[in-house]
């Protein structure tokens, strides 16, 4: 198939600010990233009130991450073969009703194991349906050459979400163990409500046929044969097993070092402060840099700023320095999912985003336990390691002939 932006409505354009569908698509994105980071915080708080066990947090964790993986690619044909916007409300009605569930157990005192179990592997795959539906529809909703900018608003969502959440999870937990989870069923429902205004153009259809006479997957097919967006996916992957690996090496240091809970606490929203700022420049440096010097520029920045965490003490000045590896991540981000959007077929996009999902899953899944062997050890030994990851990316994307003349579509002025 070839790569068009046929299918995709093209928008009058409009200042993002004033562009209502777009406004719905990244406010219910937020919320639905927002009432994750309430689970996340908040299964682990029940557990411990209730049963302190260390296995049973290991278990609502894993049965997450794992659902979160496992729906990623059939979440993607969801996306391209039914209404995007029917799809998500769907997920987001369903996973209302599973966070609902919990909240009337703790209301009843009914605490039970299998339950969580079941909301936390029905929350993690809606969430991994939720997401290449919004992602495939966003081109739909935004001219052309806003696309960079749209994006770049939307690398802000995760850190919002990962500042906010935690905390709001944990204040309510205080006040009674059920508010985390009745507010997230609360932000759902009025997610679901601001989806049912979103209007979406009708897209192309899908590329259903295709499979059905060939038997193979055309998505998966497609993206594995265009170089560019198949390097991409790779060299993403690869930095998230690396970042993944390196806040979990970051806490080992800090225990090393004995920083105490708020230290850390300050630590980690350094991380969220850099990325919020590194969204806020991330269309300009977007628009004023060659792709290439973004991603290859990013490579060696990371692992030179890697190999300086190596020997900066821990507490607030480890995570300022990684703030600013934070601040350029969002920059990134912009410039490759910019081009993967720009090239790829409407009918294609669910798919597209239900690969990089996987991938990058899998890659969230792996580096922490590949983080947590290497501070097995000595924690400066295991940033040196991790520097010297970033340092073989840095290399690789340097070699890289696809990389080093990366095209960057839609670098119009947003």
């Amino acid at each position: 198939m070839t790569p068009t932006e046929a299918g995709s409505a093209v928008r009058p354009s409009v200042p993002l600010s004033r562009n209502r569908d777009y406004n719905v698509l990244w406010i219910s994105r937020l919320v639905s990233e927002l009432g994750s980071e309430l689970a996340l915080i908040g299964f682990p708080l029940l557990i411990l009130a209730t049963t302190r066990s260390a296995v049973e947090i290991g278990l609502v964790a894993t049965t997450m991450a794992v659902a979160l993986l496992l729906g990623s690619v059939p979440a993607g044909y969801l996306a391209d073969r039914f209404d995007r916007k029917v799809v998500m409300v769907v997920c987001e009605a369903l996973r209302a009703v599973a966070m609902a569930s919990v909240a009337v157990a703790l209301y009843f005192d009914a605490y039970s194991l299998p339950h969580i179990l079941v909301v936390a592997a029905i929350d993690g795959l809606l969430v991994s349906v939720f997401g290449p539906a919004e992602d495939a529809a966003l081109p739909s909703v935004v001219a052309p050459e806003q696309l960079s900018q749209a994006v770049a608003r939307n690398t802000a969502r995760p850190y919002l979400a990962s500042l906010a959440g935690p905390l709001a999870s944990g204040v309510l937990f205080t006040v009674d163990h059920m508010l985390p989870f009745a507010l997230n069923a609360a932000m759902l429902i009025l997610s679901c409500i601001a989806l049912l205004t979103l209007r979406l153009p009708k897209g192309a259809s899908p590329a259903v046929e295709d499979e059905q006479e060939t038997g193979e997957p055309v998505g998966l097919r497609w993206v594995w044969q265009h170089r560019p967006i198949r390097t991409t996916l790779i060299w993403v992957a690869l930095v998230q097993l690396v970042f993944s690996a390196l806040v979990v090496i970051i806490l080992a240091v800090s225990g090393e070092d004995q920083v105490g809970p708020g230290e850390i606490g300050v630590m980690m929203a350094c991380f969220g402060a850099g990325g919020l700022i590194g969204a806020a420049l991330a269309a300009r440096l977007h628009d004023a840099l060659p792709a290439s010097v973004i991603i290859i520029g990013f490579s060696w920045l990371a692992a030179v700023l890697i190999f300086v965490m190596a020997f900066t003490p821990g507490g607030v000045l480890l995570g300022v320095v990684l703030g600013v590896v934070a601040m350029f991540m969002p920059v990134t981000v912009t410039t490759v999912m910019t081009y993967q959007m720009s090239v790829t077929a409407d009918e294609l996009r669910g798919r597209l985003s239900g690969l990089v999902g996987l991938f990058t899953g899998a890659a969230g899944a792996l580096g922490p336990v590949a983080g947590g062997a290497l501070a097995s050890g000595d924690g400066t030994t295991g940033l040196m390691a991790c520097a010297a990851a970033a340092a073989v990316i840095a290399v690789g994307a340097t070699l890289s002939p696809t990389l080093r003349r990366f095209p960057a579509p839609g670098r119009q002025a947003a």
